[in-house]
């Protein structure tokens, strides 16, 4: 969480939107970096009324303008373009299910742990890591704090972006994130690829989704918060999992993996 993703962004901001409890006034948008600090000077308002304290002040004030995430930003939806079939290509799913059927062997009493604790079965889990990070090779090297900050601050989706920038300043506080964290472009976290707000709500344990085991048990409980039912197999929890991504190319694509790594 989870358009994005993804843990990431297409996920149901519903959640993340009720992080926001205090009563400031919301800091100016902008288009351009130009504004970037004012709005930062802004924003320490309402995210201390929101119960940030000194770390995450602190890493508000040295956060830059993410001029690489926004580029990405802009480009998103040619990700999720074309059929079920091409997307699945460009994803590499065949080899998704290759080797995330091999990790569910080499994992098995970690997967039998999550699947007791939360109802969630591997092959979904499997699916998902290996399409959001190719099993965790590839997390990122985006400043996360900056990242989400930049989104937050710019005038295409501050509402979306907003309770996740305080979540994020809020696990800085809590030692989860340091200023020096990295992951994806748009300020997702570890082997799944949680947004912050989703990590402060479905994040288990030290909430440290760099650690697989961590990341996967989230990434469950997550699902299970979004109505995943044990038993009703990936034709009916798509629901579950329209709650990680919105994108129907990718719902589709996670359940066909899902189906083959537990097959």
């Amino acid at each position: 969480m989870a358009f994005l993703a993804t843990g990431r962004l297409i996920a149901i901001a519903g959640v993340a939107l009720g992080l926001l409890t205090g009563v400031a006034q919301a800091a100016s948008c902008g288009d351009t970096g130009a504004g970037f600090e004012a709005w930062k000077a802004e924003f320490a308002n309402e995210a201390r009324a929101n119960g940030v304290r000194a770390k995450g002040l602190a890493a508000l004030a040295g956060a830059s303008y993410a001029t690489a995430t926004i580029k990405a930003d802009r480009g998103i939806h040619k990700a999720f373009s074309g059929t079920v079939e091409q997307f699945m290509e460009r994803r590499g799913a065949n080899a998704i299910i290759s080797k995330g059927r091999s990790l569910k062997k080499a994992n098995a009493a970690l997967f039998d742990n999550i699947e007791r604790s939360y109802g969630v079965p591997p092959g979904v889990l499997l699916a998902i890591w290996g399409m959001e990070t190719g099993f965790g090779n590839f997390m990122g090297q985006q400043n996360t704090v900056s990242a989400i900050l930049t989104l937050a601050y710019d005038c295409r989706r501050p509402d979306f972006f907003t309770p996740h920038a305080i979540a994020a300043l809020k696990l800085v506080d809590s030692g989860a994130l340091s200023t020096g964290s990295v992951g994806a472009m748009h300020g997702e976290i570890g082997h799944t690829q949680f947004l912050p707000g989703n990590v402060l709500t479905y994040g288990v344990g030290n909430k440290d989704l760099r650690d697989k085991s961590t990341a996967l048990a989230s990434t469950a409980n997550f699902l299970r918060g979004h109505g995943w039912r044990p038993g009703a197999g990936y034709d009916g929890n798509m629901g579950a999992i329209a709650g990680w991504n919105a994108a129907s190319v990718y719902q589709q694509a996670i359940a066909r993996m899902a189906k083959a790594i537990d097959n």
